[in-house]
């Protein structure tokens, strides 16, 4: 998908142009992004999956800002983030649920992490889940401990950080050191000519008045339209649908089964039919409030 539509990939230069362009990109609905998105995965259609892209590339340049201390050109990093955002897009499910942001997360900071560590030497570094999790943990430990410009770590913080992450205090200071020498100012310009500074991009990441009313009559919204759809199955299908798609641990089907009295395979197709019809209850109420405008 990444070669079939234009997309701004990376600032090519001129970091400051390109974070003012992507904000030209307009944000998207909940109903405008679910028909976006269920345009491209029916359809194939490439204008739909730009417009789930751009409409989030300030959410990947966000993202990229977090990863810039560690000595890489943001240019690259937001293009790599960018490479993940499309790769949720391929992938998001929009009768999932939730929000394509929400997703999308996990897909952009997966490319820009895998990027960080192929560019600096895993040979070196090591390569285990555990030396991976201190890569990208310790400088937000040492934050926490106000010890961002100390230096080589004290004892005690190296071993309370050995503990948090459970590696040995060796590889706490070897990382540490082999860190340090990335920390930038966030005073830094961002361009030659001295022209905006680093820590003018940043985000306010605490949620204001609007964004949390938002963020809640989004939630209201999609809870009332599960509920409605779920009051279109008969009770054997709501339950079943319920204890396998909508629990933290789902109900496994030798259990429900033996509740019902049928077969594992007989409970499975309730299930999968139950969710068809949840779709479709969905779909068509959504179909009406956005015809009713």
């Amino acid at each position: 998908m990444a070669s079939a539509f234009a997309v701004p990939i990376a600032p090519e230069g001129n970091l400051t142009r390109y974070l003012q362009e992507i904000r030209k990109f307009p944000m998207l609905t909940p109903e405008e992004e679910y028909a976006l998105a269920k345009r491209w995965q029916e359809t194939g259609d490439l204008e739909a999956a730009h417009k789930l892209v751009t409409s989030h590339l300030r959410l990947v340049a966000k993202i990229a800002m977090g990863y810039r201390g560690y000595g890489l050109p943001i240019g690259e990093l937001i293009s790599e983030g960018n490479v993940g955002m499309m790769q949720a897009v391929k992938r998001f499910d929009p009768d999932r649920g939730f929000r394509l942001a929400t997703y999308a997360m996990w897909w952009i900071r997966a490319a820009i992490q895998e990027y960080i560590l192929h560019s600096w030497s895993l040979v070196k570094m090591g390569t285990t889940a555990a030396q991976k999790k201190l890569f990208f943990n310790l400088r937000r430990l040492k934050g926490e401990m106000q010890a961002i410009e100390d230096g080589d770590l004290k004892p005690e913080q190296v071993a309370k950080i050995a503990k948090d992450l459970d590696v040995p205090e060796q590889d706490v200071i070897q990382m540490n050191r082999r860190l340090a020498a990335t920390d930038h100012s966030l005073n830094a310009p961002v361009r030659v000519d001295g022209e905006g500074e680093w820590q003018d991009w940043l985000v306010d990441e605490s949620d204001n008045q609007e964004v949390e009313l938002a963020e809640r009559e989004d939630m209201g919204r999609r809870k009332a339209l599960l509920a409605n759809a779920l009051r279109t199955l008969n009770e054997r299908e709501r339950h079943i649908l319920i204890e396998r798609r909508l629990k933290d641990e789902p109900t496994t089907l030798e259990e429900l089964s033996h509740q019902y009295g049928i077969s594992r395979e007989r409970v499975r197709q309730i299930e999968v039919r139950a969710f068809e019809k949840l779709q479709r209850a969905m779909k068509a109420e959504l179909a009406e409030r956005a015809a009713a405008g």
